[in-house]
C-alpha cells in the first residue's frame, strides 16, 4: 500500500481557484497573481473573482459590496450568545460557536448567498466579542465603509486612516486563499458529505484554530521587540543563527524563493516605513536576516513568509494579539466558501484508505 503521511503530495482535487507554485514564488488566484491583485485592488473584488470566477464590472462590485453590508448585522440570539459564552473562551472557539449557531437554515449545494452571510458577518462577531471582553461598548457596522475598512471602525470606534486600510486590505487578499491546506482540506471533506456550508466553516474553524496550522505572528513581533534598535541587528541575529535557533517569519514549507505574499505587503508598507520605526525595523531585520541565513544556511533559500510582514503591519496599527489568527481566518473564509462551492458542484465523498496495523 502506498501510504503518505498526512497525505503529504497527494492530489485529492482538481481546483480552478488557486495555484500555489513555490519553486517560482507564486500565488495565482484563477489567472491574477494575487500579489498583484493586493497591489492593485479591493478584497471584495478578490472575493468575486473566487466566488464568481470574474473581476467584477462595476455594476458588480456595487451589488457584492451591498449584500455584505446587508448581512452584517449580528442577530440577537447570537449577541446573546457572545456574551454568555465563558470568559476564558479564545477567540478562534467564540468564532466556532457563533458560525455553527448561525447554520440551522442551509441549502444544498451550498450557495453564494451562503458565502456572503459568513463572510459579512465575521467581523462583527470577532469585534462584538473583543470590545465586550475588553469592558468597551459593542460598535455597529458603519454601511458607508467597506468590508475591511469596516472591520477596523467596529474594531476602535472610529474610521481607520487610508494607510491603515490599504495594508489590512491587502493582507485580506493575500491570504484570502492559498490551496488545499489543513483548513480547506477539512471543509472540502465535509461539504463531500452534503453537509452545509456552515457546518463546513466550522469545521475549517476548528481546524485553523490548531497551532501548526492559523498560528499567529506573535513570534515576530516578538523577536523585533527583543532586537529593539537599528543597532542590535545584526548582532542579535548572528547570535540566533550561532545556537542555531530559529528565526522567526522565515521559511515556509512550500514557497522556496520570497513568498509573494510577504513580497507584496514589503512594497504596499513602503510608504508607511518612513514614519513608522517598527516598519523600518522589520525591513532592515528583513534584509539582514536573508544576507545571514544564506552565511549560516547556505543553499536553504530561506525568505521571509507571510507572517513576518503580517507581524509588522499588526503593530503597526495597533492590532490586538488575540485577534491575529482570527482575523486571518476572516480573510480565509473567502477562500473557504469558494472550496465549498466548487465542491459541491461537482462531487465526490472523500473515502481514502487507512493501513491497519493491529493484530490480525
Amino acid at each position: 500500500m502506498d501510504f503518505k503521511p498526512g497525505l503529504e503530495g497527494v492530489t485529492a482535487v482538481k481546483t480552478a481557484l488557486s495555484k500555489v507554485d513555490g519553486e517560482a514564488g507564486r500565488l495565482i488566484f484563477r489567472g491574477y497573481e494575487a500579489d498583484e491583485l493586493a497591489r492593485k485592488h479591493q478584497f471584495e473584488e478578490a472575493v468575486h473573482l473566487l466566488w464568481y470566477g470574474t473581476m467584477p464590472t462595476d455594476d458588480e462590485l456595487s451589488k457584492l459590496k451591498e449584500e455584505l453590508k446587508k448581512n452584517r448585522k449580528v442577530p440577537e440570539k447570537i449577541v446573546t450568545l457572545i456574551k454568555e459564552l465563558p470568559e476564558d473562551m479564545e477567540m478562534m472557539a467564540v468564532l466556532r460557536t457563533c458560525i455553527s449557531a448561525l447554520g440551522y437554515d442551509t441549502e444544498w449545494p451550498p450557495k453564494p448567498e451562503e458565502a456572503i452571510r459568513i463572510t459579512a458577518i465575521t467581523p462583527t462577531i470577532l469585534t462584538y466579542r473583543y470590545r465586550l471582553m475588553n469592558n468597551q461598548e459593542v460598535v455597529s457596522p458603519n454601511n458607508d465603509l467597506d468590508h475591511v475598512a469596516n472591520y477596523l471602525y467596529m474594531l476602535r470606534g472610529e474610521e481607520p486612516t487610508k494607510d491603515h486600510t490599504d495594508a489590512l486590505n491587502a493582507y485580506f487578499i493575500l491570504t484570502a486563499e492559498h490551496g488545499l491546506n489543513a483548513a480547506t482540506f477539512t471543509s472540502r471533506v465535509i461539504t463531500s458529505t452534503q453537509s452545509d456550508m456552515f457546518s463546513a466553516i466550522t469545521g475549517a474553524i476548528g481546524a485553523m484554530k490548531g497551532p501548526l496550522h492559523g498560528g499567529a505572528p506573535s513570534g515576530v513581533m516578538d523577536m523585533l521587540d527583543e532586537i529593539g534598535s537599528m543597532d542590535h541587528v545584526e548582532s542579535w541575529i548572528r547570535k540566533k543563527l550561532e545556537n542555531d535557533e530559529k528565526l522567526m517569519g522565515f521559511g515556509h514549507r512550500v514557497y522556496k524563493t520570497m513568498d509573494p505574499r510577504s513580497e507584496a505587503l514589503r512594497d504596499i508598507t513602503s510608504k508607511m516605513s518612513e514614519n513608522d520605526e517598527w516598519l523600518a525595523l522589520a525591513k532592515q531585520v528583513e534584509k539582514r536576516a536573508i544576507e545571514l541565513l544564506e552565511e549560516y544556511k547556505p543553499g536553504r533559500r530561506l525568505y521571509t513568509n507571510v507572517e513576518f510582514y503580517a507581524a509588522a503591519i499588526f503593530r503597526s496599527i495597533d492590532f490586538p494579539s488575540p485577534l491575529f489568527t482570527p482575523t486571518f481566518t476572516a480573510s480565509r473564509m473567502a477562500g473557504w466558501c469558494a472550496h465549498i462551492m466548487e465542491q459541491g458542484n461537482n462531487n465526490r465523498i472523500f473515502r481514502p484508505l487507512a493501513a491497519y496495523t493491529g493484530d490480525e
